[in-house]
C-alpha cells in the first residue's frame, strides 16, 4: 500500500488539490475500455513537465509504481492501474507550446486532445494524419504509448511517424530528451521510436513534437457493396497491389452489416449485400477524379453488387455514416465486446476471415469483424454475455485459436491498441526468448525498479 511518508510527498511536490486518495476518485480511474477493474491507491494530477520529473523521483525513492494514464480510452487495459499502484493522470496537461507553420510542425503536451492537433493544423492548411477512432477525445500521450491508428493509416502511416521528438521522464527520475526538430537526423540511437509504443514502460512522455503535412485539397469516397466476405478481400488485394494508393481502405462483414441496420444507416446498400468496403482518395482537385476511376477499376469483380461515389462533404458524410456507427451499434448485440486488433498480410485476409467465421459458428458466438483492410488490420469483436460462464468460455477458446492463426499466417498481435494487459501471454509465441531478453534488459536501463506501468507488455 502507499505509505502515508510517500503520499505526503506528492502533496508537497503537487499541491494537496491534485492528489487524491478518495474512494471516487479511486474508482473513476480504476478501469479503461477493458472490463477489468483494479484500484489505484491515488491519483496524482501534475500540470508540468518538472511536477512529472518530481513525481517520477519520488515514486523511485519510495519504491511506488506509477500507472500513466491520458482518457483511459484504451482496449487492452494498458491504463489499468497495477495494484498498488498509483495513476499519474496527464489531463492537465493540455498546452499546445509551439506552433510552427513555416516548419510543419507543432509542440504539445501530453494531455492535448489529438483532434485538437488536427484541428489547429488545419487553420494553417496542414494536418496531422493519425486518425484513431477516438482522437475527438483520446490524448496524444495515449496515442504515443500505444502508437495508435486509423483509417488513414494505410497511406499515411501510425503515430510513430509524426513524431520527430519528445521530452521524458525515465522511472529513476532522469529527464530526457529525444530526437530533433527537423524531418532528417541520425544522431545518437533513436530513442523516440523506441518510446512510442512502449505502452508508457519506459518512461513517462510530457511533451512532443510532431510532423504535420499539406492538407490535401480534395477529398472522393466509395461505398463499394459485395456479395461476400472473399468477394470484397479479394478486392481489397486488387487495390493494394495496383498503383494508386487509397487514403482509406475500410472493411466491414455481414454481422457489422447486420448491425447498424436498426440505425437505418443499411437501407440504402445493394440488395443481397454482405460485406462493404469505405474507399477514400485524397490529393490534388484536378488528381481525385482519375484516382478513383482507377480504385473503381480494381474494386470491380466476382460478387461486386454497386458503388456509390462521393466528391462533395455532405455526400462524404452520408457514405461514411455505416461505418461511424458502427462501434456504438455492435454494443446492442451484447454487454461486453472482447476487442482484438490483429493484422494479417493483405493477401491473407480473405481466408483469416473464413476462419473467424468458422470459429464463431463452432463455438456459438457473435463475432463482428471490420476495419483498416488496406494494412491487414482487422478489429474482430467478440460480442459476449459476461454472465454466462459457459459463453464466457467459448468466447476465450475462440479469442485464443484466433490469436493463434493470426501468428501462424505470419501477422502481428496488435496493429494499434498494443499489448496491454490483455494480450500478454500471447506476447512469447510472437517474440522469440532472446529477443525478449534484450527488451527486457532495455526496459531496466530505463525503469531499474520496474516501477512504470508494471504488468504490461511482457508475459510473465
Amino acid at each position: 500500500m502507499l505509505s502515508d511518508r510517500a503520499l505526503a510527498a506528492f502533496r508537497s511536490a503537487l499541491g494537496a488539490d491534485r492528489v487524491f486518495d478518495d474512494a471516487a476518485t479511486r474508482a473513476v480511474y480504476a478501469c479503461d475500455e477493458t472490463p477489468r477493474r483494479v484500484e489505484p491507491d491515488a491519483v496524482l494530477f501534475p500540470t508540468s513537465h518538472d511536477e512529472v520529473a518530481a513525481l517520477a523521483r519520488i515514486a523511485h525513492e519510495h519504491r511506488v509504481a506509477l500507472t500513466p494514464r491520458g482518457a483511459g480510452s484504451g482496449n487492452v487495459g494498458g491504463a489499468l492501474p497495477a495494484p498498488g499502484s498509483v495513476v499519474v493522470s496527464f489531463e492537465c496537461m493540455r498546452r499546445v507550446l509551439e506552433f510552427d507553420p513555416a516548419n510543419r510542425l507543432i509542440v504539445v503536451e501530453a494531455g492535448v486532445v489529438t483532434a485538437e492537433i488536427d484541428r489547429i493544423a488545419r487553420s494553417a492548411g496542414l494536418f496531422y494524419p493519425p486518425d484513431p477512432g477516438s482522437s475527438a477525445y483520446c490524448r496524444i500521450g495515449g496515442n504515443l504509448a500505444m502508437n495508435a491508428a486509423g483509417p488513414r493509416a494505410v497511406k499515411y502511416g501510425v503515430t510513430r511517424d509524426y513524431v520527430l521528438g519528445l521530452r521524458a521522464v525515465t522511472g529513476d527520475g532522469r529527464e530526457i530528451r529525444t530526437g530533433c526538430r527537423t524531418t532528417k537526423g541520425v544522431t545518437g540511437y533513436d530513442l523516440t521510436r523506441l518510446l512510442v509504443g512502449s505502452g508508457g514502460t519506459l518512461a513517462l512522455i510530457t511533451e512532443a513534437t510532431l510532423k504535420l503535412l499539406p492538407a490535401p485539397a480534395s477529398v472522393a469516397t466509395l461505398r463499394v457493396c459485395y456479395a461476400s466476405n472473399r468477394a470484397a478481400l479479394d478486392a481489397v488485394s486488387r487495390v493494394m497491389q495496383q498503383a494508386v494508393l487509397p487514403c482509406a481502405l475500410e472493411f466491414m462483414d455481414q454481422r457489422a452489416i447486420d448491425a447498424i441496420r436498426p440505425t437505418g444507416a443499411a437501407d440504402d446498400l445493394s440488395p443481397g449485400t454482405r460485406a462493404l468496403l469505405m474507399v477514400e482518395a485524397d490529393g490534388a482537385a484536378e488528381d481525385v477524379p482519375r484516382q478513383i476511376a482507377a480504385l473503381e477499376q480494381a474494386l470491380a469483380g466476382d460478387g461486386l453488387l454497386g458503388i456509390k461515389s462521393g466528391f462533395e462533404r455532405d455526400e462524404i458524410t452520408r457514405l461514411w455514416t455505416a461505418r461511424k456507427s458502427l462501434s456504438h451499434a455492435v454494443k446492442r448485440i451484447a454487454p461486453l465486446k472482447i476487442n482484438e486488433d490483429v493484422v494479417v498480410p493483405v493477401s491473407q485476409l480473405a481466408d483469416f476471415v473464413d476462419f473467424i467465421d468458422h470459429t464463431a459458428h463452432a463455438q456459438q458466438l457473435a463475432v463482428v469483424s471490420f476495419g483498416h483492410a488496406g494494412n491487414g488490420n482487422l478489429h474482430v469483436n467478440l460480442m459476449v454475455h459476461p454472465d454466462d460462464a459457459d459463453e464466457m468460455e467459448r468466447a476465450r477458446l475462440a479469442h485464443d485459436a484466433i490469436l493463434l492463426r493470426v501468428l501462424a499466417l505470419g501477422g502481428t498481435l496488435s496493429g494499434e491498441h498494443g499489448i496491454g494487459t490483455e494480450k500478454r501471454r500471447f506476447v512469447g509465441r510472437e517474440i522469440d526468448s532472446p529477443t525478449l531478453d534484450l527488451m527486457r534488459a532495455i526496459k531496466l536501463q530505463f525503469d531499474p525498479h520496474c516501477l512504470l506501468n508494471p504488468g504490461k507488455l511482457f508475459p510473465d
